[in-house]
């Protein structure tokens, strides 16, 4: 199943509205929100709270095999969410100021966002359910299979037309580079397959585009499950180097982060 934006879409609007709140505050006070005043110090605690249930939530349902509380698809939202939101909250705790071990932590914390966008492109290669769950290699074959005896009435088509875009495009190369381009440029094999597609469109009458796009839907689709089979492997290998990586980044963020705000509060309250 191809996982759609819709966190990444709602992380945006949340940026646009928090970015929104900050701009009124900067121009209320004439000035940068100081770390250590109400707004700054909202700002930072919100922030934090929204990166420890991005740690921690979305690992203990995924370890929870026997809980039905969400699907893992759902709740892979929330985490992309709140590690997006989260973060740029605390950035804007910091006043722009980044000395210290403040500045650690953000450097820290910039860190573990790029890892997460990282580690979204390559999950999204695993092929899975809706509810999150990898799907196996034999699985994708039948659907493979299913889609290529969709295909044979295609190629069979009293059109021309149609049966050359579905000649060409079923027996189209998905690149001679190996599973790891498959993964790392995905993004411009897609665009290449959509652009020789527009430019076979154009050429079509009204009545031809119209039978096109479903015959595109069932191409693509087609695609897709080959390109997953393809780099399955690489695909499983890849996430799990990025596991090692991405987890114990996010150990240090955690540590740093807590030391930080210790020190804050006992320089902030107990030196007064």
């Amino acid at each position: 199943m191809r996982r759609s934006n819709r966190e990444l879409w709602l992380s945006f609007a949340a940026i646009v509205c928090i970015s929104l709140g900050y701009l009124f505050v900067l121009a209320w006070q004439d000035g940068i929100p100081r770390a250590s005043e109400f707004f700054g110090h909202s700002l930072g605690i919100l922030g934090f709270i929204m990166m420890v249930m991005t740690e921690t939530l979305y690992s203990v349902r995924k370890r929870s095999h026997s809980a039905r509380w969400g699907r893992m698809a759902d709740w892979l939202d929330f985490h992309i969410f709140t590690g997006i939101v989260g973060p740029y909250m605390v950035l804007l705790h910091s006043s722009w100021k980044f000395n210290g071990l403040a500045g650690i932590v953000m450097l820290l914390t910039v860190t573990i966002v790029a890892s997460g966008f990282i580690g979204r492109y390559i999950y999204t290669s695993v092929p899975r359910t809706v509810d999150g769950v990898e799907v196996e290699a034999r699985l994708l074959e039948e659907q493979i299979a299913a889609a290529d005896q969709e295909l044979k009435n295609w190629l069979s088509a009293p059109d021309k037309s149609l049966r050359n875009l579905a000649h060409n495009f079923s027996t189209a190369p998905l690149g001679s580079a190996g599973q790891f381009t498959l993964i790392v440029g995905r993004g411009l094999l897609d665009l290449t397959y959509q652009l020789n597609w527009w430019l076979k469109r154009r050429r079509l009458s009204s009545q031809e585009r119209q039978q096109a796009r479903v015959l595109e839907k069932l191409l693509s689709r087609r695609r897709t499950l080959e390109i997953q089979l393809a780099s399955l492997t690489t695909a499983r290998r890849l996430l799990a180097l990025w596991h090692a990586v991405h987890i114990p980044i996010g150990m240090v963020l955690f540590t740093a982060a807590i030391i930080h705000i210790i020190a804050a509060i006992y320089y902030a309250m107990l030196l007064r």
